[in-house]
């Protein structure tokens, strides 16, 4: 398997980012790792392992970006304001800087998104908000809605809430998508949704998809047996839906 190493100073986050790169062709998957998670997660987990075949046979393309959720929405010690401000300085990193440099590498132009647990909401989230650049999301118990508190997670804007709060949310701004350019092209996204029946995120998953039937975007939701949050289901769930 082709696996590529990438180190470079992103000077709109003033600090440098890595990610790897797993395949030699096929359509593009760009991978966020679970909270806080780092871009050598997948691999060290199984979770490249559990696509090899995918890869090998030059179907799929990895790429396995590094978090900064640590200095985001799980930075506490600094101003909520300033949480949402740092997150979307990466995720216009993720866009201006990972993006191209994946087009460079392979020009294949289906891409999807994909993410679990906390990963879910990167992927979920770039690909609501901008969804002229994604063709497909795959998310794994995932959490949508950063202001609740349920089973014990707490709020991570510790009840901050702004216009950039709100459109970081997918359970809050998606209520509200009536314009029929940016609606279009999110019904025409391929929108895979997993989360476990014991899940702690459950119901925003469940909201989430709700929220889509009402706007007509037609998804796949499957609720998976037991708690199922963990690199092991998840490597089961990947042979599925990639």
């Amino acid at each position: 398997m082709k696996r590529e190493y990438h180190k470079w100073y992103c000077a709109l986050l003033g600090r440098d980012m890595e990610l790897l790169v797993f395949g030699h062709a096929g359509a593009r998957v760009l991978a966020f790792p679970t909270r806080c998670g780092r871009f050598y997660d997948y691999e060290n987990h199984g979770l490249v392992s559990s696509l090899s075949h995918h890869i090998d046979q030059g179907w799929v393309q990895l790429i396995c970006v590094d978090s900064i959720d640590e200095e985001t929405f799980y930075n506490n010690w600094c101003h909520p304001r300033d949480r949402v401000l740092r997150h979307i300085k990466y995720e216009r990193y993720i866009l201006d800087e990972v993006l191209p440099l994946s087009r460079a590498i392979n020009g294949n132009p289906f891409l999807t998104v994909l993410g679990c647990s906390f990963g879910a909401f990167h992927a979920m989230n770039i690909a609501l908000r901008h969804p002229h650049v994604f063709d497909r999301v795959v998310a794994l118990s995932g959490r949508y809605d950063l202001t609740q508190s349920p089973d014990g997670f707490r709020n991570l804007l510790d009840g901050h809430y702004d216009h950039d709060v709100y459109f970081n949310m997918p359970n809050h701004y998606m209520i509200n998508v009536d314009d029929g350019g940016a609606l279009d092209a999110i019904r025409r996204l391929d929108i895979e949704m997993v989360v476990g029946e014991h899940d702690p995120f459950l119901e925003d998953n469940r909201r989430l998809s709700e929220i889509f039937w009402q706007k007509g975007i037609c998804h796949q939701f499957r609720e998976w047996s037991c708690l199922a949050h963990g690199f092991r289901r998840w490597r089961e769930m990947l042979g599925w839906f990639i």
